[in-house]
């Protein structure tokens, strides 16, 4: 699944005639970039959520043909739902025995997306710089969360590692969203459930990571594909 339906605040004047999911990178769309990265890794079905300009998604999807693959629109135009609530909302386009992968469409990496793990839950993570860490214990089992800033924790302190935008979604998981709202962060989801769910973390060897979710970041990621496109970890 690809997050597409965002406002792309950050990235204003840009996203004020189009959504995020198409400003171009090396003279193509965010969201071109994703679905390469996933048909690659062998993804042959995607979801894709919309609301921002959500017309010019679908267009740009059907006038390419859906790049081959089986790919279906999750529609929120009528309000967004954040993470957890689209995948929530989502899960119904996709087969409920597999795990999906969920990958935001802002952020790019060398990450190797067909060598992840599936047998849990899983959270792409790195030790990078941020505001807000995810905690976890010596088995990279998920326990927590802390703002550094603010110093709020959630569950237990831990490990701290950054999170990526990219997780493992897991089947067995999908019940336990029934009695969450329409509206939720899936973070929260998965704070409140890893204390008797398993949720793990993946410590990407040699991660290089962009979240291109700031005009200033738009140059960045010129270098940045063109000095990773070919490289994986």
């Amino acid at each position: 699944m690809i997050f597409a339906a965002g406002l792309g605040t950050r990235l204003k004047p840009l996203t004020d005639t189009m959504p995020k999911a198409l400003v171009r990178v090396g003279g193509q769309p965010l969201l071109w970039h994703v679905i390469q990265k996933l048909k690659a890794s062998g993804y042959e079905r995607l979801v894709v959520n919309v609301h921002h300009f959500a017309e010019q998604i679908v267009d740009y999807l059907k006038a390419n043909d859906n790049f081959g693959l089986d790919i279906r629109i999750s529609d929120e135009t009528d309000g967004l739902l954040e993470t957890g609530g689209g995948i929530k909302k989502a899960l119904p386009l996709f087969d409920s025995s597999e795990p999906i992968l969920i990958h935001n469409v802002d952020i790019l990496s060398n990450l190797d997306l067909s060598a992840l793990p599936t047998e849990a839950p899983l959270l792409v993570v790195s030790q990078r710089k941020t505001k807000r860490y995810l905690q976890f214990d010596d088995d990279m089992r998920l326990i927590g969360w802390k703002n550094i800033e603010t110093c709020e924790v959630k569950g237990r302190e831990g490990r701290p590692l950054a999170f990526s935008g990219i997780h493992m979604f897991h089947p067995f998981l999908a019940p336990l969203l029934e009695n969450w709202p329409d509206r939720f962060p899936i973070m929260d989801f998965y704070l409140k459930v890893c204390a008797d769910h398993v949720i793990r973390g993946f410590d990407a060897p040699h991660l290089q990571l962009l979240d291109v979710g700031k005009l200033d970041t738009l140059e960045q990621a010129e270098v940045f594909m063109e000095t990773n496109s070919h490289n994986k970890p």
